[in-house]
């Protein structure tokens, strides 16, 4: 983030493959986008090939590492010690670690991350932005599992939700569109990309949440299975002769929409074979539909008001198909979808409910790097100003 203190996106990208023979360099200024391949040994030398991308060349936006102000992370899983975006310093970062057997497939490259930028630009402040402190306003009777207790006491053992900067974001932009105050703002908003999740907001807050402990609970999503049995782990393992790895590895990579139609986890593919007449994959839409359907439902009974139904990420804010087939049946609740308003090619935010819709059906694009950025300008002026 420069000195630049306005919303507008200077520049992004990405740096991929990194620690393989060749890396890619992603780096685009407004319309103008370049590739190349690169040498990134490790998460460091991509960091310093990001910040020379930045400060060199056509695509440059700042004059040298001394205009970053701030630098901003996300990070996966605080669990219950984070409830907000905070400072990165010593205590922080054994705190993350300390999360990394609830989270150990994406804390640590989170970790490696922040490292990396620290030792690069060791001067200015680093923020994390969690995606479980949204959900750390839920109830007792919404994170607690009916298990023993000892195992929440002891091992902090407990619903925890993901997705949180997205839901976070759209909760305060569907209040803005809505006109209500965010205090005031009852919502069930839908996380839907590979990754799916669904939560209910209460004037505000998160009250509840599809995803629990691990990001594999709740809705059918592109490899994941969403809502099992427990006993179904027992099954595999006893029955087929499976070992805890091969059950982790096929209900969080080989199950979902790929499980379902055999055919692939992008929706897209999906809904073209589907269309072809492939019976599995047709199969596996509907589901899709039924369990976020079934969730909706249950949410509305948790809020009593609902003021509006939000859809985001890749699927919620382009697949149209996908929110008519959910919101089919839903009529009798409020939710009634305008079909012209589904099928129409606008962009941006929008209110596809019908006229007389009782409750909103919005889709917001979500700008989970504008949040971030957010959080980390208001903390680092918070650290250069002291109350």
């Amino acid at each position: 983030m420069g000195r630049d203190e306005s919303s507008t996106v200077l520049a992004s990208g990405l740096v991929e493959k990194i620690g393989e023979p060749v890396s890619r360099l992603l780096h685009k200024t407004g319309p103008n986008e370049s590739v190349q391949e690169v040498r990134a040994a490790d998460h460091q030398a991509a960091f310093g090939l990001m910040i020379a991308a930045l400060a060199k060349g056509p695509g440059a936006v700042i004059a040298g590492p001394g205009e970053i102000d701030a630098v901003g992370h996300r990070v996966v899983h605080g669990a219950e010690g984070f409830t907000e975006s905070t400072r990165i310093d010593a205590k922080v970062l054994a705190a993350i670690e300390a999360c990394v057997p609830l989270a150990p497939l994406h804390n640590p490259p989170n970790l490696t991350g922040i490292r990396a930028a620290m030792a690069l630009v060791p001067d200015v402040p680093h923020v994390a932005v969690f995606d479980t402190a949204f959900h750390q306003t839920l109830p007792r009777r919404a994170f607690l599992y009916a298990i023993p207790y000892d195992l929440y006491s002891q091992s902090r053992i407990r619903r925890y939700g993901f997705h949180g900067t997205s839901h976070r974001y759209v909760t305060e932009a569907a209040a803005g569109l809505l006109g209500r105050p965010l205090q005031e703002a009852n919502l069930i908003t839908c996380h839907l990309g590979n990754g799916c999740s669904i939560t209910a907001v209460e004037n505000g807050k998160s009250v509840d949440t599809s995803m629990g402990m691990t990001p594999l609970e709740g809705l059918v999503m592109g490899t994941r299975s969403g809502d099992v049995d427990p006993a179904l782990v027992f099954h595999l393992v006893r029955a087929l002769g499976m070992s805890v790895d091969q059950v982790d590895d096929l209900l969080n990579r080989r199950s979902g929409l790929l499980g379902l139609s055999g055919v692939s986890n992008d929706l897209r593919e999906v809904t073209k074979s589907a269309k072809g007449g492939h019976d599995r994959a047709a199969v596996a839409l509907e589901i899709f539909c039924y369990r976020l359907r079934k969730y909706i439902g249950a949410y509305t009974a948790v809020l009593g008001r609902v003021d509006a139904l939000v859809f985001t990420g890749g699927i919620g804010e382009n697949a149209a198909h996908i929110r008519e087939g959910t919101c089919r049946g839903l009529e009798p609740l409020g939710y009634v979808l305008d079909a012209a308003r589904n099928a129409g090619r606008s962009r941006g935010p929008r209110d596809l409910a019908a006229a007389d819709s009782p409750k909103r059906i919005l889709v917001i694009p979500t700008d989970e790097e504008a949040l971030i950025a957010r959080d980390t300008a208001r903390i680092a002026r918070s650290a250069a100003n002291p109350a």
